[in-house]
């Protein structure tokens, strides 16, 4: 073995046994029975989205459709919907974030969770408070990151990307399952 590869291994073994970092939060499930407690059943109500979709979604949102489909099931009461559960990805500064989003009957947001988060900084934006300012909101509501929405400091891009998100998830309903 050279002097320049004897060295090499031990430094390639360094960079490759560096953990990543992430901070689950909750489980898809816990997500789903805290968004909607009364609920019997989650129904699964996954979407496959089709070309024309895609760019309804995207003139609606402003959002860029970077899936084929989304996650969704019908949370139900006894056969009465309650409303739809949502789960979707967006990248934060670097990483994947894996967020919840309830609406109600009406495609009202009723709760945002972040499911898991990757970054090794910006987590504020699993904060209840921040998360609680989309409450209410529906697909005609803007979202505009910084004017709406609040951007958090240290986590703006994670913030801005989560926002834009929830307005692509809001479309979706609106469009496909209203």
């Amino acid at each position: 073995m050279s002097r320049t590869s004897s060295w090499l291994l031990p430094v390639a073994s360094i960079v490759v046994s560096v953990p990543a970092q992430a901070t689950q939060y909750m489980s898809v499930e816990q997500a789903q029975h805290l968004s909607f407690p009364k609920a019997t059943g989650f129904v699964e109500a996954n979407i496959i989205f089709k070309p024309a979709d895609i760019a309804a979604i995207e003139r609606m949102s402003g959002q860029k459709v970077r899936t084929r489909g989304e996650q969704v099931w019908r949370a139900e009461q006894g056969g009465r919907l309650l409303g739809f559960f949502f789960v979707d990805y967006v990248i934060g500064k670097h990483e994947v974030i894996d967020y919840s989003v309830a609406l109600d009957a009406t495609g009202k947001v009723k709760r945002v969770e972040i499911l898991l988060y990757r970054e090794s900084y910006g987590s504020e934006i699993a904060n209840h408070d921040w998360l609680a300012q989309f409450n209410g909101k529906g697909a005609s509501d803007s979202l505009v990151p910084g004017h709406d929405i609040t951007i958090i400091s240290g986590a703006t891009l994670s913030s801005r990307h989560v926002t834009e998100g929830i307005k692509r998830v809001l479309a979706i309903y609106d469009l496909l399952l209203r």
